[in-house]
């Protein structure tokens, strides 16, 4: 029987999920999957399993793989869970009780969180995932211990005009192709890992669900957040402009630390080298240290 071209690109893409896994992520990974009422959500786990828990959720199509370059150096301190979103590619799954609305998307991380049964966690979020960590942080502050935000998107301003641009052909009709000259756009051709961006051409080809969005949260709310946060941003990012955002968080989140990595843009956050290693030690510090 001819195979479909749905059923080979999820081959390729098990296979490049698998590869990052096996040679980019600590010994000693371990895959679980969690079950919520709005699918089986699946976890990349890493560090001592007694130490505070650390949820990181990846950006639209990144998966919970792309945060490779932070898994052993976070998991020194904490237990980290790198989340597959729901939805969108990677090994979780969707229920008969879809994620349409952001009051769905606080339900399911509630269910995480109570699976996991470990007390308060640190909440950290790239992106996509920025935006979906600063709402919970709004819906349940009483939840996390500490809440980080990678060059998040749709929280403090809007896309820059040319990103959206740039980003339609491979929005429209995705494959490989387009994915790899949008990435090599955005990140003026940074030398990104070669298996990862297997990974990310081969979610491509996988079908589609239109991830949920929703309003910027209100001045209101986010001056009311009681949550310690640290607000990294990429100096060079092509979605947003820096200086507004950072100007804004200032304003909005004035007892956060914002602090703008030099060198990397948007897509080459969080796992290329050196912004990296300026990434992790900015993440430990704020995380090891002391609630303000």
């Amino acid at each position: 029987m001819k195979r479909t071209a749905s059923a080979s690109a999820s081959d390729a893409f098990r296979t490049a999920y698998d590869e990052i896994l096996a040679t980019e992520w600590p010994a000693g990974t371990a895959s679980t999957a969690v079950s919520t009422p709005y699918g089986t959500t699946h976890l990349n786990s890493c560090g001592p399993e007694d130490a505070p828990p650390l949820l990181l959720l990846p950006g639209g199509g990144a998966t919970s793989t792309v945060w490779y370059a932070q898994a052993a150096s976070l998991g020194r301190s904490h237990r980290v869970h790198a989340v597959d979103l729901v939805g969108e590619p990677g090994r979780s799954t969707v229920g008969e009780r879809p994620i349409r609305t952001p009051a769905d998307l606080h339900g399911w991380l509630d269910a995480v969180l109570d699976a996991l049964d470990a007390g308060p966690a640190a909440l950290c979020g790239h992106s996509y995932g920025g935006w979906i960590a600063l709402q919970y942080a709004l819906h349940a502050p009483h939840r996390l211990r500490k809440l980080v935000l990678v060059d998040p998107t749709g929280c403090f301003a809007g896309f820059r005009p040319g990103y959206l641009l740039h980003a339609l052909p491979m929005l429209l009709r995705p494959d490989a192709a387009r994915t790899r000259a949008f990435l090599a756009w955005e990140t003026g051709h940074a030398p990104l890992d070669p298996a990862w961006l297997r990974l990310r051409e081969a979610a491509a080809g996988l079908p589609a669900v239109r991830p949920v969005t929703g309003p910027r949260p209100s001045a209101e709310a986010l001056r009311a957040l009681d949550v310690p946060a640290l607000i990294l941003l990429a100096e060079e990012s092509r979605a947003q402009d820096t200086p507004r955002v950072a100007t804004a968080v200032k304003r909005l989140l004035p007892r956060a630390e914002t602090v703008v990595l030099p060198g990397v843009s948007h897509h080459a956050l969080p796992l290329h080298e050196p912004a990296a290693g300026e990434l992790n030690r900015r993440m430990l510090r704020f995380l090891d240290g002391p609630a303000r």
